[in-house]
């Protein structure tokens, strides 16, 4: 199963949404990087279950116990290995998916493929559960991130038609971080008590609702990333589109930018404080592949959560007859409010991996010692 991703620094994830634990891998952190335990915690916090009425009522604690690879909070340089044990599954509630599958999720494919031995409790493999471990792995590149002065951001932009404003062309980490604290992680209040209510009536009518994550990342260095296959944006597609739900990523002005004439989709080069920048970012701060200088913007779709409570048209695999499906059980109505840190997470591991690549030197806690 090809659970991982990365070039210099691979990433591989493991486990199942019922099985004992779900954990990660991360093979070729440099040794002496220093990790600091709350700070990951902090931020495993933002993707945990059962945290606010807009989420699954499932209570994960979601602290990763460290196997290897990590001492005395410095990495050793050994493939760090990371579980989260799962303390609060419920695989009754998956009992009929073996033999009913879901539609619009992967029940029918993987039973399929795996000649019906497929884990289908709670999602298996497939589930939203395994962005956990994900989270182990971007909360620790994004603090190595930070040390180079790179940081990592996301907030909610979309939930069904209801829209977030966009993040402003240079964002600070002051407002990456004061969105990470709400609970809520937008940048309007008015248009993200209108998301709240439409996920609430959704919820009470058995449903879900898709939305988008606006994610961006500030202070990579221009020059960084390589033409066509082995650009940033076919890195980050690559992974962004393992997270569990996503259906479309787009960089910059994406698919808007499509409809326009080049005289106001391209990006006025300008000179500032000495440095050359751009005027607009419709180039989401990639060019060719390369990093710009200007900041990273990309965003995320994803799609509705299939397990809902309605009625659904399903089938009897065993006695090959038509089956209808109501989904019991604890899911989000809306797994794009959980997704907002999950896409940082991915965003951060990718462009640590491509940093590793291009020979940029890490502040390991040798380094930062001054003479």
């Amino acid at each position: 199963m090809s659970s991982d991703f990365g070039k210099i620094l691979k990433t591989t994830i493991f486990g199942q949404s019922h099985g004992k634990a779900v954990g990660v891998v991360m093979d070729g952190l440099p040794a002496g990087l220093s990790i600091d335990r709350e700070a990951l915690y902090a931020f495993m916090a933002r993707r945990a279950p059962g945290r606010n009425p807009w989420s699954t009522a499932r209570r994960e604690t979601d602290r990763p116990v460290f196997l290897s690879g990590l001492r005395d909070g410095l990495t050793t340089g050994d493939p760090l290995c990371a579980i989260i044990e799962n303390q609060d599954a419920r695989s009754d509630d998956y009992a009929l998916l073996a033999d009913t599958p879901r539609p619009g999720h992967a029940d029918y494919a993987a039973q399929i493929k795996w000649k019906g031995q497929a884990d289908l409790r709670g999602g298996g493999h497939f589930s939203g559960r395994l962005t956990a471990p994900l989270c182990v792995a971007g909360g620790i590149a994004r603090q190595i991130l930070a040390r180079c002065g790179i940081e990592v951001g996301a907030h909610l932009a979309s939930v069904g038609e209801i829209e977030d404003e966009a993040f402003p062309l240079n964002p600070n980490p002051d407002l990456f971080r004061a969105v990470a604290a709400r609970t809520f992680p937008v940048l309007d209040d008015a248009a993200g008590d209108r998301m709240k209510a439409l996920i609430e009536l959704v919820a009470r009518e058995g449903d879900s609702i898709g939305g988008t994550v606006e994610c961006v990342a500030i202070g990579l260095p221009a020059g960084i990333g390589s033409p066509m296959f082995g650009g940033i944006e076919t890195r980050l597609a690559q992974a962004l589109f393992g997270i569990p739900a996503v259906k479309g990523v787009e960089f910059g002005s994406g698919f808007a930018g499509s409809a326009r004439r080049g005289s106001r989709n391209n990006d006025p080069f300008v000179l500032e404080a000495g440095e050359i920048r751009t005027a607009s970012n419709h180039a989401g701060g990639i060019l060719g592949g390369i990093s710009s200088g200007m900041p990273v913007v990309l965003r995320v779709a994803l799609k509705p959560t299939p397990s809902i409570a309605q009625p659904q048209q399903s089938v009897s695999l065993s006695r090959q007859e038509p089956a209808e499906l109501s989904i019991t059980g604890r899911h989000d109505p809306c797994v794009a409010l959980r997704a907002v840190p999950v896409v940082e997470a991915v965003t951060a591991i990718v462009l640590l991996d491509l940093l590793l690549e291009e020979g940029v030197p890490l502040l390991t806690a040798e380094s930062a010692v001054t003479p």
